[in-house]
Order: structure tokens, then sequence, then C-alpha cells
């Protein structure tokens, strides 16, 4: 591990999401008012084909993020669109609050880049979810736009976030 501002940080190890970790990921339960990111479960993402519960967008989009010992803290979703790459990102419940949030973005957009050298690398996040929106500039991003577009079962009001060069 190392450390960051006397938080322990682990070393984030990007691979391969499994089916396993997929249905793990969709019994992952956060506190209000963040348990809005709740997934489907696992059962209905693959009768559906949803997200991660289809193996085709899974091998293509996701990734799982491990600790040194080869446990599950994490997931992201590298979205591929014309001249950039839009991250998604979770970390699991328990593993919030840490202080991990920086570092765990900072991983993720370097594995971005790595993948897409020459992408531009955004994410979308709400714009009331200051905690992320936070974590999220100090990773690098900036606000760039602002818009409204529908969720599962409402309409949010989005930020855009760039990762700045």
């Amino acid at each position: 591990m190392r450390t960051r501002q006397a938080v322990a940080i682990p070393e984030f190890r990007i691979g391969a999401m499994t089916e396993e970790d997929g249905a793990d990921i969709a019994e992952w339960r956060y506190p209000p008012p963040y348990h809005l990111y709740r997934w489907p479960s696992w059962e209905r993402m693959v009768d559906e084909g949803l997200e991660f519960g289809d193996p085709h967008i899974r091998a293509r989009q996701y990734v799982s993020i491990r600790n040194e010992e080869g446990e599950l803290i994490g997931y992201a979703q590298f979205f591929p669109m014309v001249g950039v790459v839009r991250l998604g990102l979770g970390l699991r419940p328990d593993c919030c609050d840490r202080g991990w949030g920086t570092a765990f973005a900072e991983a993720i957009a370097r594995e971005a880049a790595r993948r897409s050298p020459n992408a531009e690398i955004d994410l979308e996040v709400e714009t009331w979810n200051k905690r992320a929106i936070r974590t999220y500039k100090r990773a690098g991003f900036k606000i760039t736009d602002k818009y409204k577009r529908e969720a599962s079962n409402r309409t949010v009001t989005i930020y855009c976030m760039k990762l700045q060069a």
C-alpha cells in the first residue's frame, strides 16, 4: 500500500471483469443518497443483456479493480465514443469514505489513457453528488458541460467532466 495524506491507499489492480464479479457488483448496496446507483438484480441484467450482464459488453467495456490481496474493490467502464473514452466507475460501498477516491479515479484515468492514448477522457456525474465532484476535480477532471438526460427512472442533471492534460 502507498500512503497519501496519512491514508493507506491500496494498489489498484485492473483486470478483466468476470461473470462472478458482475454478480457481486449487482449486489452492492450504497447508503442514501447514493442508493440511486444500485444496479438491477444480476438475473435481470443477464436476462435483459444490460451493461456488464451482457458478456460481450462486459468484455469490451468493463474491468474489475482488485487490491493487493485480489479482493474485488471496484469496477470501471471504458465507454467508447468518437475521439472520447467516457469513464464509469464504482467503488465497493464499504470502501467509500476511506480517502481512496482520488487515487482510484486517477488509476482508472491512467488506464483509459493507456488504452486510447489519443482520445479525450471524460465522465458524467450528477450535479448533486458533491462528494464525487470533489474527488474527480482532485483527480484532474474539470467541469466542461451541464445538461439533463434520462436515467433509468427519472431525468437527471449532469456535469460532464473532462480530464485535463
